[in-house]
C-alpha cells in the first residue's frame, strides 16, 4: 500500500473537517505525522491545487477543488436524477421555481433548478452561490451541521435586506425551530421580496447532504401557502431520501407517490 497516498488522503480529511484553517503544527499532531512529512505533502497538495495555504498567516484549508470533485460524485450518486422530477412537479404545483442545493462551506451551491411556470421567477441559476444563513435551503442544511459550525456561522451574520437575521441569538433560535418543524422558511432575506420554504435531504448514514426548496414572489408565500409548500417540500425530500438509500419516507413511500 503507497503510505504517501494515504498520508496525503489523510490530510485532506483532517483540512475537510477541520471548522477553521490549521497551522503545519496542529495537522501534524492530528495525523500523527512528523512536521517534515506533512510539509512535503502540503506542497505537493497545494501545487495540485487541493489545498490553500492562507499567506498572512501560514495556515491550511481545503480548496474548492475538493467540492467540484465532490460535485461530480453526487451526480454519480443519482441526487439530481432521483430529485428532478419531485423539483418538476413541486413548480408545477406551487407555481414557484424550485431549488436543489448543496453546502460548501459557508455557503449555499445551487446544483440544479427548474424555473417557476409563472413569468415572475427567482431570478437563481445553477452554480449560483448565496450565504448559506440567508436562504431556505441553506437554512435547513445548516439546521443538522454540528453545532461548532452553527455557531461559526451565527458570529458571521451581514445584513442583505431589511429581514436579514442578523443577531446570533435569534438566529440561533430561528435554527431551534427549523429543526424542531423539519423544514425552514426565507422572508426576504437574501433578496428584498423572494421568499422560500425548504426541507432536508439524507443519504443512507442519515448525514443531511442536500436540500430542496421552492422560492418565488413574497405575494405567493402567504402563511396558509407556506403550510401547504413545507408539507409538499417534506413529502419530496422523504422520497428522495428513501430513493437514495435512506429510511426516511419509508413508511409513508406510497402515500406520497399516490398523492403526487
Amino acid at each position: 500500500m503507497n503510505n504517501t497516498l494515504i498520508n496525503g488522503l489523510r490530510i485532506i480529511e483532517i483540512l475537510c473537517h477541520s471548522e477553521r484553517s490549521m497551522k503545519l503544527t496542529d495537522i501534524s499532531n492530528e495525523s500523527g505525522l512528523v512536521k517534515s512529512n506533512v510539509h512535503r505533502l502540503l506542497q505537493a497538495l497545494t501545487a495540485h491545487n487541493y489545498v490553500i495555504r492562507d499567506e498572512r498567516n501560514g495556515e491550511y484549508s481545503a480548496s474548492i477543488k475538493l467540492w467540484e470533485l465532490g460535485s461530480a460524485v453526487l451526480s454519480k450518486l443519482d441526487l439530481r436524477t432521483h430529485s428532478e422530477k419531485w423539483m418538476d412537479s413541486l413548480s408545477q404545483l406551487t407555481s414557484q421555481s424550485s431549488h436543489l442545493s448543496v453546502i460548501d462551506h459557508m455557503e449555499v451551491v445551487y446544483v440544479h433548478k427548474i424555473d417557476s411556470p409563472n413569468p415572475i421567477r427567482a431570478y437563481t441559476q445553477i452554480g449560483g452561490r448565496v450565504p448559506i444563513y440567508a436562504v431556505a435551503t441553506g437554512k435547513v442544511m445548516l439546521a443538522y451541521q454540528s453545532d461548532v459550525f452553527i455557531q461559526r456561522v451565527a458570529n458571521s451574520l451581514q445584513q442583505f435586506t431589511p429581514n436579514t437575521i442578523t443577531t446570533p441569538k435569534k438566529f440561533l433560535l430561528e435554527i431551534d425551530k427549523i429543526r424542531k418543524q423539519g423544514y425552514a422558511v426565507n422572508k426576504g432575506e437574501w433578496r428584498d421580496g423572494v421568499y422560500g420554504v425548504a426541507a432536508p435531504i439524507s443519504d443512507g448514514s442519515g448525514s443531511v447532504i442536500a436540500a430542496i426548496g421552492v422560492s418565488g414572489p413574497a405575494t405567493g408565500f402567504k402563511p396558509r401557502k407556506i403550510r401547504e409548500y413545507a408539507q409538499l417540500l417534506t413529502q419530496a425530500s422523504s422520497a428522495i431520501t428513501f430513493a437514495l438509500g435512506g429510511d426516511k419516507g419509508y413508511a409513508n413511500l406510497q402515500r406520497i407517490t399516490h398523492m403526487w
